[in-house]
């Protein structure tokens, strides 16, 4: 058995997996992390976990803080009873956006209101400016658009502009009656950096990482019982400027 690293870069955010590989594996450029499940539903959530972290890392690629964090609302006139009604509405509004901004990069998301059962659309977009979404959103009301933040706390430390978290958030907007893929995104979205797993002779812990890549600051390990270790570092952020304090709502982004 032989223990190979492996490093993603997205957006600020590196991410470096340490895991075991086969010695019947020739070729460790082509090596992928294998975990092991008790029952179907780990396998499940396995799959899900997968997803959201693929989601995450190009949320991270293509997102900085002159992208706009929109969230839209039905009126009583367009108001929609079925997913597929909303999801037409949805797909007529991006080609709408994309063909006067064609180098535009949009993911969109359908969610429903846990009480009312409204449905509503949250979309992160880059390259269209705000009041030409406000103009072309003709369905409803723009409850909100703002640009996203340039500083992302987790656990009181400053990611910077790592946006994991705003991203897991509208992954988790799908439901099982939605169907389909979780999001919507627009096929000029740039693709994350992966490199190639090279072989580690050294051992790792959550308490002795990986050293960072130059410029970047280590933030968060985790590792499982079958030897599966998770790094990550995020680009050192710049410090903030002191501002004096807003009175107006301090409200979280997400």
């Amino acid at each position: 058995m032989r223990r190979v690293k492996k490093r993603t870069f997205s957006g600020v955010v590196c991410e470096q997996e340490v895991f075991t590989i086969s010695d019947r594996v020739k070729d460790i450029r082509k090596a992928e992390p294998r975990q092991r499940f008790k029952t179907p539903e780990e396998r499940a959530q396995h799959r899900i976990n997968i997803s959201r972290k693929k989601h995450a890392r190009y949320f991270n690629e293509n997102f900085n803080p002159r992208s706009l964090y929109s969230t839209l609302t039905f009126d009583v006139e367009h108001e929609c009873h079925e997913y597929r009604d909303v999801k037409r509405i949805r797909d007529l509004f991006v080609r709408r956006l994309k063909y006067a901004y064609p180098d535009a990069v949009i993911f969109i998301y359908v969610g429903r209101g846990k009480s009312t059962h409204r449905f509503h659309i949250h979309m992160v977009s880059d390259g269209i400016p705000k009041d030409f979404i406000e103009k072309k959103w003709e369905f409803g009301s723009v409850l909100r658009i703002e640009h996203l933040r340039e500083h992302n706390y987790y656990n009181g430390i400053d990611h910077g502009q790592d946006y994991t978290g705003l991203a897991n958030y509208l992954f988790d907007h799908w439901t099982p009656e939605q169907g389909g893929h979780r999001w919507k995104q627009t096929r000029n979205a740039k693709k994350p950096e992966a490199e190639k797993p090279t072989e580690v002779k050294r051992s790792y812990s959550e308490a002795k990482p990986p050293r960072p890549p130059k410029g970047y600051i280590f933030v968060e390990a985790k590792s499982t019982k079958y030897g599966y270790q998770y790094f990550k570092y995020v680009l050192e952020p710049p410090k903030r400027k002191r501002t004096k304090p807003k009175k107006a709502d301090c409200t979280d982004q997400h």
